[in-house]
């Protein structure tokens, strides 16, 4: 505005004071006001409008599931990382569709994780609500304070990837356990007959890990607090969905049910 007073000074002022006659006003003057007063006229309203497209596109190109993941109640608790979250609820809306999974709960573990953190979630999807986020363990083939390696075999004592349907509670060695259905066929298939199951140990626990530097290891099962396993067995029990991330090329390329 200071550059556009003084070419107005320099230009117009003296001939508008001589002869008043604006057609007298240099060429170059005119356009650059005319250009001047177009943006003040018309300027605003166009930022306006970019911003409110702006806030279209980012609303329309946010997914079905980050929207979920951004409107999720913490309850105190820290979030699981988008990209495993994300992955998990493509995951629960195709099991639920095909009437495998019923429950409106989804657990996840994310195994890329330190077992050191608190690594499994437990989400009530009607209420976007984190009811859990504890300690879990890993198979004792699978890798020492992280996790590297993964089988579907028996006797392997590895952890298995992939997503899993609850099923009922039994009491075994451990007491109160769930059984799990692999739903991946070559992936996790075999869970129920290596009885991989959740229970409660208590090698996994905060004491545990002061002792050791790590926390415990199964024999393929996703243990969990001792303390928390009835509340969460009751959550979770007959047919809830649960999902074991890692970033896997191998699991993507064989997994029907992520991308």
């Amino acid at each position: 505005m200071c550059l556009m007073k003084d070419l107005f000074h320099t230009f117009c002022a003296p001939k508008l004071l001589k002869n008043n006659d604006v057609q007298d006003l240099p060429r170059t003057v005119i356009i650059i006001f005319s250009f001047s007063a177009s943006k003040l006229l018309f300027s605003e309203p166009n930022i306006l409008k970019e911003i409110e497209i702006a806030k279209v596109v980012k609303t329309s190109s946010e997914t079905k599931e980050e929207t979920v993941y951004n409107s999720l109640n913490s309850n105190q608790f820290a979030l699981p990382k988008v990209e495993s979250f994300t992955e998990a609820l493509k995951g629960f809306y195709l099991l639920k569709e095909k009437g495998l999974i019923s429950k409106n709960i989804l657990t996840l573990i994310d195994f890329s994780m330190s077992s050191n953190s608190k690594r499994p979630w437990v989400i009530d999807l009607t209420t976007n609500t984190i009811l859990y986020n504890s300690l879990v363990a890993h198979g004792r083939n699978t890798g020492n304070e992280f996790a590297n390696s993964f089988s579907n075999a028996a006797q392997s004592f590895k952890s298995s990837l992939g997503f899993y349907a609850t099923g009922e509670i039994y009491s075994g060695k451990h007491g109160k356990s769930l059984r799990l259905d692999g739903l991946e066929k070559g992936i996790n298939s075999n869970a129920r007959q290596r009885a991989v199951v959740i229970h409660g140990a208590d090698y996994v626990s905060d004491s545990f890990i002061q002792n050791h530097e790590r926390l415990g290891r199964s024999l393929g099962c996703p243990a969990i607090p001792v303390e928390l396993t009835d509340k969460i067995i009751q959550t979770i029990k007959d047919k809830s969905c649960l999902f074991i991330y890692y970033p896997s090329d191998a699991y993507k390329v064989a997994s029907k049910l992520v991308s």
